[in-house]
């Protein structure tokens, strides 16, 4: 026997996702899916927000259940910037997560309020290109007419919760990545929201919701444009990777790595981290705790761009390499390096094609779990002896999880549950209706279960070979060539 239907939505940078959803087991009842139009180049990276809303109509549509559907919520890509008119709407294109434009803004915006421990402090992450704050920062610089005309600043979950709602809303986790929330206390930072190149009003701002809180209902206008019934319960929603987690229902400690475009690497953790290098970004979650985040920039994409120039399938990599490869093919993220190119070193004639490409994985995967050490160093809850949860398309491959692996020397767990960000979106959305916890919902459905992969032992001279490197050529790298 079926039980309500709710749905959940992942709004990311390449496409929209809807899932359907049986609200009493968390089977997956239908699907639904439509792409993007991204405007890249330069460093730029934007879409018009009615995109989002047409892929919206469009992958509710192919479910064939848009109406049935009880209460839906949506979860969104990080820090991109919204724009709109007193109307709600969007007076440019978005500005999205991985445009880095902003880098030049970023040094300045850093001073101004007294350098990275003090922004580490009060808003839990130190500001880098493409966060939600740095983004208007050269708004404000570039286009000052645009955001004088501005009577709301939303992120991309926000816009589409509004479309939906009529209301203003957020939710702590999507939040706490703009620059200007503070997660250790719950509140705007007035602080930052007062620097001169920020100058923003909370007047334009959404309101924040707490875990469990409900955004509204569908209104007539929306239901009639998404096949929607009116009045549908909306929750929060929450940014992607505060969904995933929520999809999966995480217990505190849990490492998790995401293969994407981009690599992230987080935990859910009872208590706030506050890392002034800026590595680790200290994030809320969706559920009333943390989600302390590493993102790289350069993960699956810039591996497989590697492969491709060598001749080789990507799975085709050796046993073990002497050389080091900084995959920073688009800048990169973390570490803050904007300017970056990629750069190979320790090459000799006997490198084989196969020694570089294992050095591009380990590049990669040394960013990544070098930032799980720095959670733990920070304030991070990390449990020592847990597997490594592996989500993404990366995860599908035998290279990625070979040299995950090795460099963490943990066992792996691979969900069966797939577009675990759209899923975290449903939990929500079916926990305003049974007023359960989010995180004891997922659990309940067994969000998390999935093939375990034992430890193929440990190589932590992987991290430290990278990072020396690294370090060596740093004025390189930050500079550019």
């Amino acid at each position: 026997m079926q039980g309500t239907l709710i749905a959940g939505v992942d709004c990311s940078t390449q496409s929209t996702k809807v899932l359907v959803v049986d609200s009493d087991t968390g089977r997956v009842v239908a699907e639904g899916r439509a792409t993007h139009e991204v405007a890249a180049g330069g460093g730029r990276s934007e879409t018009h927000p009615e995109i989002w809303w047409s892929a919206l109509q469009s992958a509710l549509a192919r479910t064939g259940r848009a109406a049935d559907i009880a209460a839906i919520a949506i979860g969104g890509q990080q820090h991109g910037l919204v724009l709109q008119d007193a109307a709600g709407v969007a007076l440019r294109p978005a500005i999205l997560w991985n445009d880095t434009r902003s880098a030049e803004v970023v040094p300045e915006l850093i001073a101004a309020l007294g350098g990275p421990a003090a922004w580490a402090d009060l808003v839990g992450s130190v500001p880098l290109p493409s966060f939600t704050v740095t983004s208007l920062a050269w708004l404000r610089r570039h286009e000052p007419e645009v955001v004088a005309a501005a009577h709301g600043l939303r992120l991309p979950h926000d816009h589409l919760t509004e479309r939906l709602t009529g209301n203003a809303v957020t939710d702590r986790g999507d939040a706490s990545g703009t620059g200007w929330w503070s997660p250790g206390r719950g509140r705007y930072a007035e602080a930052v929201l007062g620097l001169d190149q920020v100058a923003l009003d909370t007047a334009l701002l959404p309101r924040v919701l707490g875990p469990g809180e409900v955004a509204g209902t569908v209104t007539t206008a929306a239901a009639e444009a998404l096949g929607l019934r009116e009045g549908v319960v909306v929750a929060a929603g929450t940014g992607d990777n505060m969904a995933a987690a929520l999809g999966l229902g995480l217990r505190p400690g849990t490492p998790v790595v995401s293969l994407g475009t981009s690599g992230t690497a987080y935990v859910n953790s009872a208590t706030p981290t506050n890392d002034p290098s800026g590595v680790v970004a200290g994030f809320a979650d969706a559920d009333g705790g943390f989600l302390p985040l590493v993102c790289t920039l350069n993960c699956t994409l810039a591996v497989d761009r590697v492969a491709q120039w060598l001749g080789l399938d990507r799975d085709r990599i050796a046993s073990a390499t002497d050389c080091v490869v900084l995959p920073y093919l688009d800048g990169e993220r973390t570490p803050d390096l904007p300017l970056a190119a990629g750069t190979i070193l320790g090459l000799r004639h006997d490198t084989t094609p196969e020694a570089i490409l294992r050095a591009a994985y380990e590049g990669a995967v040394a960013s990544l779990l070098g930032g799980l050490d720095t959670m733990r160093d920070t304030g991070a809850e990390v449990d020592p002896d847990a597997a490594v949860v592996l989500l993404g398309g990366g995860a599908r491959g035998a290279a990625w999880r070979e040299v995950i692996g090795r460099v963490s020397g943990r066992a792996l767990l691979l969900p069966d549950a797939h577009e675990l960000v759209a899923l975290g979106a449903a939990v929500q959305a079916a926990a305003t209706l049974t007023g359960d916890a989010a995180g004891d919902l997922a659990r309940a459905w067994n969000t998390s279960a999935g093939t375990v992969i034992d430890p193929v032992g440990h190589d932590p001279e992987i991290v430290l070979r990278n990072e020396r490197v690294r370090l060596a050529i740093q004025p390189v790298l930050r500079d550019g060539l």
